[in-house]
């Protein structure tokens, strides 16, 4: 986990994943690139609040996940098979800008993509983890329906309609 100074970051820390969120019944595998200092923080997929996943989330499977507790929003996610991990396992990061990310060491995503036996669809959640996890799953890649998105991340300043509008090809109902 992060070395924190007063619940927060040090700057240049050594910065790791959070374990996947899958089972049997995966469908979809969201994958981010590393999570940011609020996600560490809170220890939380996708923890900063101005981080639009949720909501993104909210509006493709029908449920409001915004409200509910942290435990409760995986639950509903796996409940609708959607799983989600990062490409990247742990990295030298200062902030939580993509572009910061040094001496990384990535994750097994084939490995996981093995243990999935429903699974149909890979997205990548921003432009980072879509060209590292490509890398990863190479020729792999084309058993699945790959979807590369817009970042949920407020650091990628497009408008939550229009990330909206490009997320839909994942609408699970």
């Amino acid at each position: 986990m992060t070395t924190t100074v007063h619940g927060v970051p040090e700057p240049t820390s050594r910065k790791r994943c959070f374990d996947p969120v899958v089972n049997a019944q995966t469908r979809l595998l969201v994958l981010g690139s590393l999570p940011g200092d609020q996600s560490l923080i809170c220890n939380e997929y996708y923890g900063n609040r101005q981080n639009r996943f949720w909501m993104l989330m909210s509006e493709l499977i029908g449920l409001d996940l915004v409200p509910m507790d942290y435990p409760s929003r995986l639950q509903a996610l796996l409940a609708n098979g959607v799983g989600l991990w990062d490409v990247i396992a742990e990295a030298a990061r200062e902030g939580s800008l993509d572009s910061q990310i040094r001496d990384r060491a990535d994750n097994n995503l084939l490995g996981l993509i093995a243990e999935l036996p429903n699974l149909k669809t890979i997205a990548f959640n921003g432009g980072t983890a879509a060209r590292l996890g490509m890398k990863a799953l190479g020729q792999h890649a084309q058993r699945y329906r790959i979807v590369s998105l817009p970042s949920s991340s407020p650091a990628y300043t497009l408008s939550f309609a229009e990330k909206l509008r490009q997320w839909q090809v994942l609408r699970m109902k």
